[in-house]
């Protein structure tokens, strides 16, 4: 058992992130009776679930490296009485320092302990775990050094696997640091480039080469571990469709032979145990298409943005075992009880325009906002009508999981949604989803991560017209200057 915290009730957590899955963890944490502060950058001190907190506190003038400042963070916690916190996704979530320090400020850090956090965050030393594990892995280097021999390392690495391979950051995620290299020609510049982005990302410079998969699918495994022994895996999610390593679309539960899932559950698990890892995880696969052979790709130390579709398929509350588990208690999930219930998906709608490379809409006001409703439904997000698009932050707008008894029934509702789904002022990924449920590849199941690349069509849905447009506008104007803007 880990001596890592002494268990006791959590009084007060601290939600060291913003947006969408503060708002996320913020409500779970109210069900279960917490108290709770927020911490806000000043870009962010019209947001309304900040307006709206019972306790607030401004840490800086932002953009997001007070977010990222841990010594501000800690402080922050103690000046408050806030016994622990909870890291959401992004920022310092997968930081083994943040980690760390909260342990040694006696405050319980809602994740794994900081060494696990440590350890799978070098995704060199992941990959051994893993192998230890018995789990099979994409054949790769160690991380390599700077310089030329870094590169000649990488060339000699890929003219013995064959080209083409990818360079990867060793730390991090979110799709950051990832380069495709085709021909030895372009190596050393990928190399540069990927260095670059990883020092401005995690701030580690650190990159490996690994043998490149052609068009594989991404599955992912949920799996939830206390720290009295017992790990359990909540099914899989296939996170195929993506942009520039970037998922977009996420669905569960992924549509393989029921033999390989099984294989995968299994092999999460294990990689979960060798880990010591404790809290909520993913462990995530790249899978073959013809053959169904799978690689494990890396292990997530957080909360996924994906978890919604989970959540919905097995009646689980990630943040409420979360925390659960942070304050040392043991899963009440038995294994054998967790039912996937029907198909779920979930489009992440982004302020962005697909036609133009899905260039950010940041600085636009959202001047109208008629979300979907009904049966099987659910939106998580932060947006509104007035809501200002920020040029500061990423472009997530809300996140709409639809659910329904089999894959076929859950298009229909997604596309049902996707079609009454208005917001006027920017730019949107809207129109791009309605393409995607006209695909038939996306209907029958049959996509992989180059799907975005090899499906032009899903670029040339009817753009609105200007009668369309005015109309909007029109509607717009008449709403707001009857109603107040109101909080979805």
């Amino acid at each position: 058992m880990s001596a890592r915290i002494v268990k006791r009730r959590i009084k007060k957590l601290l939600i060291a992130n913003r947006g969408e899955v503060a708002l996320r963890v913020l409500r779970t944490a109210t069900e279960m009776g917490l108290q709770v502060v927020l911490v806000y950058e000043k870009p962010d001190r019209e947001a309304y679930y900040i307006r709206t907190a019972e306790e607030a506190v401004l840490i800086g003038d932002g953009p997001i490296r007070d977010y990222l400042d841990i010594e501000k963070i800690i402080r922050v916690a103690r000046e408050t009485g806030a016994d622990a916190v909870h890291p959401g996704y992004g920022f310092l979530s997968e930081n083994p320092d943040f980690a760390e320090a909260c342990e040694r400020a006696g405050i319980l850090f809602v994740g794994p302990p900081s060494r696990v956090v440590r350890d799978l965050g070098n995704k060199v030393l992941a990959r051994e775990i893993a192998r230890r594990a018995g789990i099979p892995c994409i054949p790769g280097s160690c991380d390599l050094p700077s310089g030329e021999e870094g590169i000649k390392q990488a060339a000699d690495f890929a003219g013995k696997c064959g080209y083409p391979v990818m360079i990867k950051a060793s730390a991090g995620g979110g799709g950051r640091g990832i380069r495709k290299v085709k021909s030895e020609e372009e190596l050393a510049q990928q190399i540069r480039r990927s260095r670059v982005e990883a020092l401005k990302a995690f701030k580690n410079e650190n990159v490996f080469v690994e043998k490149c998969i052609e068009s594989p699918r991404h599955i992912e495994i949920q799996v939830l571990a206390d720290e009295h022994g017992n790990v359990i895996h909540l099914g899989s999610r296939d996170c195929s469709i993506q942009r520039r390593h970037q998922k977009m679309l996420e669905l569960a539960p992924a549509s393989l032979p029921e033999n390989v899932l099984q294989k995968m559950n299994d092999a999460a698990v294990r990689v979960t145990r060798e880990a010591g890892y404790v809290n909520a995880g993913t462990v995530e696969f790249l899978v073959d298409r013809k053959t169904n052979e799978f690689w494990f790709m890396e292990m997530n130390t957080r909360l996924q943005v994906e978890h919604t579709v989970t959540e919905e398929l097995v009646n689980v509350d990630l943040v409420r075992e979360q925390i659960k588990i942070a304050e040392g208690k043991p899963l009440d999930i038995p294994e054998g009880r967790i039912r996937l219930w029907g198909k779920a998906v979930q489009v992440r709608i982004n302020a962005e325009n697909p036609m133009n490379n899905f260039a950010p809409q940041g600085g636009k006001t959202v001047h109208f906002y008629l979300p979907p409703g009904g049966p099987g439904i659910r939106l998580d997000g932060v947006i509104y009508e007035g809501y200002r698009v920020p040029t500061e932050y990423d472009s997530l707008l809300v996140k709409l999981t639809v659910r329904a008894r089999n894959w076929e029934q859950t298009v229909e509702r997604l596309r049902r949604a996707l079609n009454i789904f208005l917001i006027v002022g920017p730019e949107t990924t809207i129109p791009f989803y309605r393409a995607i449920c006209r695909d038939p590849d996306f209907i029958n199941e049959t996509f992989d991560t180059g799907y975005i690349e090899t499906h032009p069509d899903v670029f040339r849905y009817p753009e609105p017209s200007q009668e369309i447009r005015r109309l909007e506008k029109d509607i717009s104007h008449v709403h707001t200057s009857i109603f107040f803007p109101y909080v979805y």
